[in-house]
C-alpha cells in the first residue's frame, strides 16, 4: 500500500507493508531518536507527534499516519536540545535511552499546558519509563524549563 506524509517538514511517498508499524516506518526513514523498549504502548520510548500531539509509534500502523504530519526529534532538535540541557543539568539524563520519548512529550505538553501543575505535569508525562532516575530529576528540569521559556516570552 502506498502512502504519503509529511516527515519532519519533508514529504514523503513510500509503498509499504499494511502490518508496518509507525515505529518501524520511521527507523526505516532515518529517524534514529525513535526507540522501542516494550512494544506493547507501555514505556513512552517510541512516542512522536502525530499532527502535533504525541502518539506511541510502536502500536500505530503507518498506513494510519497517511495524509498526516509526523514529528519525531530530529524535526525539533533544536527545542530538544534545550530542555535537554536542562534535563542533564538536573541529573534527569543518565543512560538517555528514555530521553526522546520523554522530550517529545515534554514539548508537547509545553505547547499544550503552558503553565501546568506538578499534578498536571505528573499525569501528562505518566506513560514515560525511566529505569535510571527517580523522576524528581526530570520534575525539577521541567520546572526549570518552564520558567525559562516564561522569562523568554516576557522579553
Amino acid at each position: 500500500m502506498q502512502i504519503t506524509l509529511t516527515l519532519n517538514g519533508r514529504r514523503c511517498t513510500d509503498e509499504i507493508p499494511a502490518d508496518m508499524t509507525l515505529f518501524t516506518y520511521l527507523r526505516q526513514k532515518g529517524c534514529y531518536s525513535v526507540k522501542c523498549g516494550c512494544e506493547t504502548s507501555s514505556c513512552g520510548l517510541c512516542t512522536v507527534w502525530m499532527d502535533q500531539k504525541p502518539v506511541l509509534s510502536c502500536s500505530v500502523l503507518a498506513a494510519r499516519a497517511d495524509g498526516h504530519e509526523i514529528t519525531t526529534m530530529e524535526g525539533v532538535q533544536q527545542e530538544a536540545v534545550e530542555f535537554g540541557t536542562f534535563l542533564a543539568d538536573e541529573g534527569g539524563e543518565q543512560c538517555g535511552f528514555c530521553s526522546p520519548g520523554f522530550i517529545m512529550n515534554v514539548l508537547a505538553m509545553v505547547r499544550e499546558l503552558p503553565n501546568p501543575t506538578d499534578e498536571q505535569i505528573k499525569e501528562y508525562l505518566a506513560g514515560n519509563l525511566c529505569r535510571c532516575t527517580g523522576y524528581q530529576s526530570h520534575l525539577r528540569a521541567i520546572k526549570k524549563y518552564l520558567a525559562h521559556k516564561q522569562k523568554e516570552a516576557v522579553r
